[in-house]
């Protein structure tokens, strides 16, 4: 398996998606569904930790350019 800090986030959600995949499917025994399933939580947190990341960058380039700063609710737009 690659280390998870060298993965992209396009990568590791691929890889995420291949793992609910095959976990979905039924066809996996039980001792690889556990190490799926422990990849698959690494792979999200590691996805989650990106798009702060990407997050804090969009904010900080808006507050540089005198942009209001902070999130919108999503409700009402």
């Amino acid at each position: 398996m690659t280390d998870l800090s060298a993965l992209s986030f396009e990568a590791a959600m691929a890889e995420l998606e291949d793992v609910v995949r095959k976990l979905e499917s039924g066809s996996v025994p039980l001792e690889e569904s556990i190490n799926l399933y422990e990849r698959g939580a690494a792979l999200k947190a590691h996805c989650d930790a990106k798009l702060r990341a990407a997050e804090e960058k969009v904010e900080l380039i808006r507050a540089r350019d005198g942009a209001a700063v902070g999130t919108v609710p999503a409700e009402g737009l």
